[in-house]
């Protein structure tokens, strides 16, 4: 019983820091654009490579 005494403020710190880096991530800009690294995986490549790219 006395370990949740140690376990339940643990848990909201964790709780705290998990809110604090989510905002941050927010803040920063981590989520302003979600579907451009999606398509830019099917996206063709228009340009030649170079002649000394070759192996």
């Amino acid at each position: 019983m006395s370990i949740l005494y140690v376990l339940i403020p643990l848990a909201l710190v964790l709780l705290g820091v998990a809110v604090w880096a989510f905002f941050w991530a927010v803040g920063s800009g981590q989520f302003d654009d979600l579907d451009t690294p999606a398509v830019r995986v099917i996206m063709d490549d228009d340009t030649k490579p170079d002649e000394n790219d070759q192996p």
